[in-house]
């Protein structure tokens, strides 16, 4: 059996400011930096055998510290990059409520429907994201891996492990810093811990609560 501990990013400015962040690779805020501190001691007493990582900073960081308490190195893997937001990037929710009002509407109402201008969709998040954790798996045929991703990507890789489609996408929660475990046996996921966040209870009231 491989167990799967599926992180988000601790918090960055730019969460809290409710900005599309996508491929712009904007680093931890004071914050998330301790989110990751906190992170990595709750899991420093689990057997760990590999970490991976998105290759942008925000979810690199959050992987450091980590991987540092089983003296592991971080896997980079651009399967679990972030979503290309094309040219939403970089933009707040009100802008783009504003300026791509019915784009902005399906996001909220049918995501999995949604093609955003230069960039992808959900489906070909799952495309490249899904197959980056099979050849994870195909190398770890039991143990503990940890991967630190996005919020999107971990959403979409959740709906499909749990055989959902990403119409489901909204249905899933992922705070900043947390985690969710899959037990991976015989050809099957097991969903056995969802959006564990109470390692940061010494900072909750300074994190954002909303799910951006």
């Amino acid at each position: 059996m491989t167990k799967i501990i599926l992180v988000r990013h601790g918090q960055t400015t730019w969460n809290k400011e409710a900005i599309f962040r996508g491929r712009i690779d904007i680093d931890l805020d004071a914050v998330g930096i301790e989110q990751a501190k906190l992170l990595g001691r709750s899991l420093s007493t689990s057997q760990i055998n590999a970490v991976y990582s998105s290759p942008l900073k925000r979810a690199l960081n959050t992987a450091t510290p980590i991987a540092n308490y089983h003296q592991l190195e971080v896997n980079i893997d651009d399967h679990f990059i972030d979503i290309n937001y094309g040219d939403w990037q970089g933009k707040s929710e009100e802008e783009i409520e504003e300026t791509f009002k019915e784009l902005y509407q399906k996001w909220l109402k049918d995501p999995h429907l949604l093609k955003i201008p230069e960039g992808e969709t959900l489906d070909e998040v799952r495309i490249r994201a899904v197959p980056g954790l099979n050849q994870i798996l195909s190398e770890h045929k039991e143990g503990t891996i940890v991967i630190v991703s996005h919020r999107v990507v971990n959403k979409v890789l959740i709906c499909a492990l749990l055989g959902l489609a990403n119409s489901s996408f909204w249905q899933i929660k992922q705070d900043t810093a947390c985690f969710s475990i899959f037990n991976y046996d015989k050809g099957n996921f097991i969903l056995t811990l969802h959006n564990e966040s109470c390692h940061l209870k010494p900072i909750q009231t300074q994190s954002e609560a909303i799910d951006f």
